[in-house]
């Protein structure tokens, strides 16, 4: 452990990666069960296997993949059958979100079977006691009730929109599917009373997962991101959460943005696919 300004900086070891890909994956197990009650005739569903959740939310989602895997229980034959089997079945590829701190045979394993990495995510993370200075005042940022979520995903839509028109399509679809999603909250940023940021936030036990903040291009550095960031990292700390966590592509503004306030990088993931792989998300 380090300590900076006088908190604690956890470890970056197998105990802490454990903590941080249940979260996530927790999260998006939460996502497939909303689709699910949303959408019952969608095929969502999810399993866990030898600690690994595997879900499935459409053979081209983002969702569809695995984390976890190999970090609670080492990986052996018969567990990546049933995996396989799970998305197969489902006319899915096998995506797998792997921390490096899983059982060191994983890797090796994946390979032999005929995945290849088509992805690399940075975890960040920090206590959410470090001290955070204050945002801009002309940025309000304000939860978003489950009757916003169609603003909210037409906010975040535009966001990440310039990131490519699928992902903004893709976002657009999901929006309605977080908001309702059991321990997800959706937050707005106004700026001059016009919406120009939105994020989400979803806690699990002790964690926050700060995940799928933008901005509208015509909005970018007025504060918004920051703003975000304050109020989530705010209704953390008063739920009780110890540490935030953020995934963000290598190198990415994200990655930058949020080192800059007090973020380090505990470990570097590979995605593994024994097909095309899914379409690419963003972070953070």
């Amino acid at each position: 452990m380090t300590s900076v300004d006088g908190v604690t900086h956890p470890f970056a070891d197998r105990v802490l990666s454990q903590r941080f890909e249940r979260a996530e994956g927790n999260a998006n197990r939460s996502f497939v069960e909303a689709r699910r009650r949303l959408d019952p005739a969608g095929g969502s569903a999810w399993i866990e296997c030898g600690g690994a959740l595997a879900m499935f939310d459409g053979a081209a989602s983002p969702l569809t993949q695995t984390f976890a895997l190999g970090l609670f229980e080492p990986p052996n034959d018969a567990l990546l059958t049933a995996i396989e089997r799970f998305f197969r079945d489902r006319g899915a590829p096998a995506n797998h979100e792997t921390s490096p701190l899983a059982d060191p045979s994983l890797g090796s394993m994946l390979a032999v079977r005929g995945y290849r990495p088509i992805e690399y995510s940075n975890v960040l993370y920090r206590p959410v006691a470090l001290p955070l200075s204050e945002p801009d005042s002309s940025i309000v940022v304000t939860p978003v009730a489950s009757v916003d979520a169609v603003r909210w995903a037409r906010t975040a839509a535009e966001g990440w929109g310039s990131e490519g028109a699928q992902v903004g399509e893709f976002v657009l679809g999901i929006g309605r599917l977080q908001v309702a999603a059991d321990g997800f909250h959706a937050f707005l940023a106004t700026h001059a009373g016009r919406d120009v940021a939105a994020g989400g936030l979803f806690i699990h036990e002790g964690v926050a997962l700060l995940a799928g903040a933008s901005t509208i291009p015509s909005a970018r550095r007025l504060g918004a991101q920051f703003a975000l960031l304050h109020a989530r990292l705010q209704m953390a700390s008063a739920v009780g959460c110890q540490l935030a966590m953020i995934v963000a592509l290598p190198g990415s503004a994200s990655q930058r943005n949020a080192e800059r306030h007090g973020f380090r990088i505990a470990y570097t993931r590979t995605k593994w696919s024994n097909g095309q792989g899914p379409v690419p998300w963003g972070h953070g």
